[in-house]
């Protein structure tokens, strides 16, 4: 074997594949080493006898052997010479010279130093000398790997370990855990008779595989905990490689340990600060701000489940601890979190002292890391985790409090300040098994409450836009319940609570004549004032168009011309307007120098309110939004049958008393504002109790992300809520309001990307014996008989204090209508909350009231309608026109 493959071994060069040789005291040579003729080409009977200096290349390089001194005779010497082989070639070698004991006379009475009895004591050939050697080179490297060794061991900021091949350790430098909990020796002891369990099963894990697979282990982290020390430890990075005997034979393995504590926990520290950053910036609502505060530093752990196999390695950080045997650290700031915020800030105002001095605070959210019911474990056993206080608590605070850090209990609070105001204070505690809190975990949490304090100083401004919008857009929807001879109704509204502000949808109910109601439904398009203002418009509109008694199809007609006028209005420029909006920004820009350098990196929140809901400042000019969709139903409850129209709108729904769930096929016409395209009625005939809903598409969006899906949905609650169980309530009798709640429950209303609007309405019907009808050709002797026989309809039904008033105006509209209209003619009578009168003719000339002078002879008869009746009006029909009148029932 070459003395390079000797290094390879890591074999010491004076024991494998060396030089060596007898000397006797003549410094002559007696023996000679195999591997010695070969390094040197000489045989042994050659050299055999011949003085040792006469193979150096220069002999005053080996020493007199009659000059040596006593200390040489008695410890030998070392030292370093050139050799000449028997090749001629000049070998520089080192080597080792140690004397031998004098053989005892004792040992060989003939005096022989051998068996043989060749040599006598101290005399020619008398081996006096041991002599060793190797190239100088091998030398050179050996000693520096001696060194390496040596120094490897006394290293104090690295822990080295030596284990046999059953992980038993062979040999420690004495810092190889400077914790608490070590024996004073280490050796023949295994990681688990001093380490936690699961600590010591990790890095045994790691060792075992460089064992058994000889790829070394580089810079894996775990954490290590003594036995007596469980609440203390350190994260080590570990490094391993195998040890091998010159056969081949595995005999152990070697670990660095690297204390990298500091290190990891200042990489946590950042990663905490990144999350809370990104939790608490992706927020616009108060309590969701809070809510993600609290989690982010107090992340909630699952319940530890027990497995047979040790745990995977682990890494720790300043939130490193356990809840319990097995349990993995938790990569937060806290075992609890709690965030009060200013009473104010809710509602968009600015926090400001009481009378005693202080700020009142509401607790918004509580978070708590450890399993529900998990005790912690503490040096003594389970620690019970202290309950957490409630949410909406009320409690008190000081406007120039300032941090609070406290080592027993492991605690810390510091308030939540931007603009100079008192925003609120966020506090967290640690459980006791976990190690006290750290200057830099105090700063830590300072930062991480300013940057939480502009999220909630952005949430708080967004909420003052956001509730006077929202304020403004349902002063502009109806009640959202409504009480009809024809429906039941009852809505739901819910804001987008996002960047993008509100929006503009809509509902109505609107009461029509001859006991029918109109059901609306709207959504414009875009977000916040704008939208909502439009809004406004529109439902102003449908209203004034339906006073008017139109055709659902003609009614979108004219809303859409509407629109489109708005849209032409709104592309001519408003020089005044434009000055205005300047002078607000430049406005905004001297708030946010005034607030500082935070204040102005804010983003935009009132910019996305005002304009478009965007956020990105754009002018209005260029997002006012007028495009729009609507649907509009006409019920009729003595027919039982239900007209609409849509324009771009999502089908109604309607649920059958027997549980049946289907939409109106209805066929919708093009968005309001794309003129020039005409719009289709469909009629379908609703049983009484049947639940008509009718919605905008961000209930169905809120359901899923597909418009299809979401309506699969909607049709399956609708189901499960007109067919429930047995023993629940029945839909006759379900609160709609209720019913309403209950389809949205599931919504993340503060996650919503558009408004949600929910329209639903239980049909009824007018009896048939509530009706009356005639039908009369146009002859002037019929005006009698009709009041004959409305004056005998109407004391069947024990309305007589109305019989004089209903003659007046029934023979008023047929006589009008016979004289200008011809036949035939219809009279029909409907008691409902009302009593509403009804002639028909076929002519298409609407009637209109004027005030007659003293010297005309006609003009009073439609004003002595309007002065008999409650209201009255007239529609146009399929055949016709249609003059009604109504009058209030008689009390009792």
């Amino acid at each position: 074997m070459s003395t390079a493959d000797a290094l390879q071994r890591g074999r010491s060069p004076f024991v494998d594949n060396a030089v060596g040789a007898l000397l006797d005291a003549d410094g002559r040579i007696v023996r000679w080493t195999p591997e010695a003729a070969r390094l040197l080409g000489i045989d042994a009977r050659q050299v055999r006898g011949r003085p040792a200096r006469e193979l150096l290349d220069d002999p005053a390089g080996w020493p007199a052997m009659s000059e040596l001194t006593d200390q040489q005779r008695a410890e030998g010497w070392s030292g370093e010479a050139v050799f000449r082989s028997g090749r001629g070639e000049r070998l520089a070698l080192s080597f080792q010279v140690l004397p031998l004991d004098a053989p005892d006379d004792s040992e060989h009475p003939d005096g022989s130093d051998t068996a043989d009895g060749s040599g006598t004591a101290d005399g020619p050939g008398t081996a006096r000398y041991l002599v060793l050697a190797a190239p100088t080179p091998q030398i050179a490297r050996w000693r520096q790997d001696q060194a390496f060794t040596s120094e490897l061991f006394l290293q104090d900021r690295v822990g080295l370990a030596v284990f046999d091949e059953r992980l038993r350790l062979v040999r420690t430098n004495t810092h190889l855990l400077p914790y608490s909990g070590l024996p004073p020796d280490l050796r023949g002891r295994r990681l688990g008779d001093f380490l936690q369990p699961q600590d010591a099963a990790a890095v045994e894990r790691g060792l075992h595989d460089v064992l058994r697979t000889g790829r070394p282990l580089i810079g894996a982290e775990e954490i290590v905990r003594t036995i007596e020390d469980p609440s203390g430890g350190a994260v080590m990075a570990i490094s391993a490689f195998r040890l091998q005997a010159p056969d081949g034979q595995v005999i152990g393995v070697t670990a660095l340990f690297t204390d990298v504590t500091e290190l990891h926990r200042s990489g946590e520290r950042l990663a905490l600060l990144h999350r809370a950053t990104a939790a608490v910036g992706g927020s616009l609502s108060v309590a969701g701000t809070a809510e993600e505060l609290a989690a982010v530093l107090a992340p909630p752990v699952a319940p530890a489940t027990p497995v047979a196999a040790p745990p995977a390695p682990v890494r720790t950080g300043p939130g490193a601890g356990t809840t319990g045997p097995g349990a993995a650290p938790v990569p937060g700031l806290a075992d609890l979190a709690v965030v009060d915020v200013a009473e104010a800030v809710f509602t968009g105002g600015e926090p400001t002292p009481g009378r005693d001095g202080r700020v009142l605070l509401r607790r918004a959210a509580v978070a708590v890391s450890a399993p529900p019911g998990a005790p912690a474990q503490g040096p003594g056993g389970p620690v019970a985790p202290p309950p957490p206080p409630p949410v909406g608590a009320a409690v008190h605070a000081h406007p120039d409090e300032q941090s609070v850090h406290t080592d027993f209990p492991a605690s810390m609070a510091v308030p939540l300040r931007a603009g100079g105001r008192l925003l609120g204070r966020v506090a967290v505690h640690r459980a006791p098994n976990r190690p006290p809190y750290l200057p830099a975990d105090l700063e830590l949490l300072r930062e991480i409450a300013d940057r939480a304090a502009l999220a909630l100083d952005n949430a708080r401004r967004y909420a003052r836009e956001h509730r006077a919008a929202v304020g403004l857009q349902r002063s502009l929807l109806p009640p959202s319940q409504a009480e009809t001879t024809a429906v039941s109704t009852a809505s739901v509204y819910l804001p987008t609570d996002t960047a993008s502000g509100i929006g503009g949808d809509w509902f109505d109910v609107i009461p029509l004549s001859s006991a029918r109601v109109a059901l609306v439904a709207g959504d414009v398009v875009g977000h916040g004032l704008a939208a909502s203002a439009t809004m406004g418009r529109l439902r102003t509109a449908v209203r004034t168009l339906a006073d008017l008694d139109l055709e659902p199809d003609e009614l979108l007609v004219h809303l859409d011309d509407l629109v489109a006028q708005l849209m032409v209005e709104a592309e001519r420029p408003d020089e005044d307007e434009d000055e205005e909006h300047r002078a607000a920004e430049d406005r905004e820009d001297d708030e946010a120098e005034l607030d500082g350098p935070g204040a102005a990196s804010r983003p935009p929140v009132g910019h996305g309110l005002w304009l478009d809901g965007t956020g990105d400042g754009t002018d209005e000019q260029q997002t006012v939004p007028f495009g729009a969709t609507c649907v509009y139903a006409v019920y009729d409850p003595v027919s039982r049958r239900c007209a609409m129209a849509s324009a771009g709108h999502p089908p109604p729904a309607v649920a059958a008393p027997d549980g049946r769930v289907t939409y109106v096929p209805l066929r919708p016409g093009p968005p309001l504002g794309v003129t020039g395209l005409p719009f289709e009625v469909t009629e379908v005939e609703l049983e009484p109790g049947s639940l008509l809903a009718l919605y905008t598409d961000g209930l169905l969006l809120g359901y899923a992300d597909d418009l299809e899906e979401g309506m699969d949905a909607l049709s399956h609650r609708l189901a499960a809520a007109a067919n429930p169980p047995e023993g629940a309530v029945t839909p006759a009798g379900a609160s709609l309001r209720q019913l309403g709640r209950d389809l949205v429950a599931d919504l993340p209303a503060h996650r919503l990307t558009d408004d949600v609007t929910l329209l639903l309405a239980r049909t009824r019907a007018v009896p048939a014996a509530d009706t009356a009808g005639w039908t009369l050709d146009a002859d002037p002797s019929g005006v009698a008989r009709v009041r004959e026989a409305a004056t005998a309809q109407l004391r069947q039904w024990g309305l007589e204090e109305l019989e004089f008033t209903t003659e007046l105006v029934l023979s008023e509209l047929v006589t009008n209508a016979i004289r200008y209209a011809g036949g035939p003619v219809g009279v029909r009578l409907i008691r409902a909350e009302r009593l509403t009168c009804e002639v028909s003719d076929p002519s298409a000339t609407q009637p209109r009231m004027r005030r007659a002078r003293l010297t005309d002879e006609g003009g009073r008869g439609l004003y002595l309608v309007a002065q008999l009746t409650t209201r009255w009006g007239s529609r146009y029909t399929r055949r016709g026109k249609t003059i009604w009148a109504e009058q209030e029932l008689p009390t009792g």
